[in-house]
């Protein structure tokens, strides 16, 4: 009986210690590995606290079949006042073609900040929007997007 309760603490402990902190942590799969200009990702992050730093990222996943080195995206933020639209490029391969990022197979990953260090004006509701700013609709190649916003742990 010892043993059962011991290993039901650890199995709790575990699953405390590897909750995160993220705000949001949304993911889209986009159908047949194309991103087209009416799918941006968007989400919607509270913050309560606006002393606090945040970071904000785009996460992308493509496939070997992305034709590109790097990829153009807008970003918006709305919201309690913030009104930031930027324009970002992202670099996925080097100049002689090797892909960047974590790859696995033919699908490579990234984390792309958007903001780093940012702090929010003040508390509330904010919309996150990014979407594909390529010549090319649907741009081919990319399985999924996402958006990420966590607290800054600057230690």
């Amino acid at each position: 009986m010892n043993k059962l309760i011991t290993a039901f603490l650890a199995i709790c402990w575990l699953f405390v210690g590897c909750t995160n902190d993220h705000l949001v942590d949304t993911n889209m799969s986009l159908e047949s590995n194309n991103w087209t200009y009416a799918k941006s990702i968007k989400t919607t992050v509270e913050i309560k606290d606006a002393t606090q730093l945040y970071n904000v990222y785009f996460k992308l996943r493509h496939t070997s079949d992305y034709r590109y080195a790097n990829l153009y995206v807008l970003f918006h933020l709305n919201g309690n006042g913030a009104n930031k639209n930027l324009r970002y490029q992202f670099r996925l391969a080097t100049p002689t073609g090797n892909w960047l990022g974590k790859g696995s197979g033919d699908i490579f990953s990234f984390n792309f900040p958007l903001l780093t260090n940012y702090r929010f004006a003040k508390p509330g509701k904010y919309q996150i929007e990014v979407e594909q700013n390529m010549r090319d609709n649907p741009l081919v190649g990319i399985s999924d997007i996402g958006l990420m916003v966590v607290p800054n742990q600057i230690e």
